[in-house]
């Protein structure tokens, strides 16, 4: 997927007149092309933007963090200044100046990056959100940046310094659509007690649905044939879903997207939206099928709220996706068993799987700091490491994640009607074995042994359910 968080801050800084070239770091094949790119282009300086629209930039993946550092390496050795933005460098700034980064933009950084370009001789501490460190060490900061008020005065993404052909067949050997990605909001104003919000906080802010619309009309101009909608709450404010439709239908922009919700937001208004609007999957938080989890978690949403909106959803003709996260503080076999049984029992149309993992910033971070051990992130996105002392070891979630998948995609292939008959007979027959096998699996690598104890959620179901706005409490 294109980096979109940086085609936008590139958008930024051509705009306040700054001459750009873009490096594609999704594509490249090492950090040297970087350093062949700078070679070619000889930049006064080398803006490292994580696409903080993609979740897995808030994982504070160790490779991530490699591949950061030897940019900045490259960098520093051909005498680039080097300004890094993300969720990680907002968490860590120390890493990354001590990498070699002249410094950091916290939070929302667009704007902070740019008015460090534009202002080399200011004094760090003059520009909001920037960090940086002294000669001796000593990290110094500006004042928090406040957050963009209007999405609708920042510019498009700067679609025409990337190649796009390269993810044109990246989509066709995966014989899906061209599909581009979008973002129409910032941020998520729910409470759920695992989940990083290190850019934007606890707050929402969304486009106007004219606006959003026009960028699916710039969309369908590239070439795209499906949206990637990037939200973390698609749709949340009363009736700009509804707007958006009409403003798609008035620009002729309608395209197939898959867009992120929570089950209690998906009543029979707002599906009935998001079909007219052109909705093809929802993902959905889903995150466990044991009620007592879901309250650990703070998740604000009851087990049966996960059903009705999966079958709300399929009753309209659009899909019902999963994501699902084991290994959290105090689950136990039983609770996995409920899982695996709300998967089976609604038979979603995808799942996605994690394991519980403590992200820096989080109330669930700070309750199991003190039982982690060793490493403090996960190597890349498929690791699925037990970083805290929870209820099972890493072996276990590894052989749980695909024993999941294998009784979910048998559980499909034997209850849905995919012709031609061989290939489904071949599934089942596949599937089944996986199952089997993975069962075995599951069952050698299982241990219980309680590190961390279980804690009581600090929000009731009720106040989790309920948005920053609606209730007036701060930002965390």
């Amino acid at each position: 997927m294109p980096p979109l968080g940086s085609l936008i801050c590139a958008a930024v800084l051509r705009e306040r007149g700054f001459d750009v070239r873009f490096f594609d770091a999704m594509l490249a094949s090492s950090e040297d092309d970087c350093g062949r790119a700078m070679d070619r282009e000889r930049p006064d300086a080398l803006v490292i933007f994580e696409d903080s629209f993609n979740y897995l930039t808030k994982m504070c993946l160790e490779r991530m963090r490699e591949a950061a550092a030897r940019m900045i390496s490259l960098a520093r050795s051909r005498g680039i200044d080097v300004v890094v933005a993300g969720s990680d460098a907002t968490d860590d700034p120390g890493f990354f100046l001590r990498a070699g980064a002249s410094a950091v933009a916290a939070g929302e950084a667009e704007f902070a990056v740019a008015d460090w370009l534009g202002n080399p001789g200011a004094p760090p501490r003059s520009i909001p959100g920037l960090i940086t460190a002294g000669a001796d060490g000593i990290i110094e900061a500006g004042a928090p940046r406040s957050p963009v008020g209007d999405l609708d005065s920042i510019p498009s993404p700067a679609w025409d310094l990337i190649d796009l052909a390269p993810y044109r067949r990246i989509c066709a050997r995966g014989r899906r659509p061209f599909s581009l990605p979008l973002a129409t909001s910032r941020g998520c104003p729910f409470h759920c007690n695992w989940c990083a919000k290190p850019i934007w906080g606890q707050r929402y802010g969304v486009a106007s649905p004219a606006r959003a619309a026009e960028e699916v009309a710039t969309l369908k101009r590239l070439g795209a044939r499906h949206v990637n909608v990037l939200d973390d709450i698609f749709g949340l404010k009363p009736g700009w879903l509804e707007a958006f439709g009409a403003e798609l239908s008035t620009r002729e922009a309608t395209l197939p997207f898959k867009c992120l919700s929570r089950a209690d937001l998906l009543d029979e208004r707002t599906v009935a939206a998001l079909r007219h609007s052109g909705c093809e999957t929802v993902w959905i938080g889903a995150e466990s099928g044991s009620q007592r989890i879901l309250d650990a978690m703070e998740k604000g949403v009851t087990v049966e709220e996960i059903r009705a909106a999966a079958a709300r959803l399929r009753a309209a003709g659009i899909k019902a996706a999963f994501f699902l996260q084991f290994g959290y503080v105090g689950e136990t076999e039983e609770d996995v068993r409920a899982t695996l049984q709300l998967v089976e029992d609604v038979l979603p149309d995808d799942i996605g799987i994690s394991v519980a993992y403590p992200l820096p910033g989080t109330r669930f971070h700070a309750r199991v700091k003190d039982a982690m051990a060793g490493a403090a992130h996960w190597r890349d996105s498929s690791d699925l490491a037990m970083l805290f002392g929870g209820q099972q070891s890493t072996p276990y979630y590894r052989w749980l994640h695909a024993h999941t998948h294998a009784r979910f995609r048998l559980a499909r292939a034997l209850r849905t009607r995919e012709p031609p008959a061989w290939r489904r007979v071949l599934r089942v027959v596949r599937q089944g074995t996986l199952r089997v096998l993975t069962a075995a699996g599951l069952a050698l690598a299982s241990r219980a042994r309680v590190q961390v104890r279980a804690f009581s959620p600090e929000l009731s179901r009720d106040m989790a359910s309920t948005p920053v706005g609606a209730t007036g409490r701060s930002e965390r």
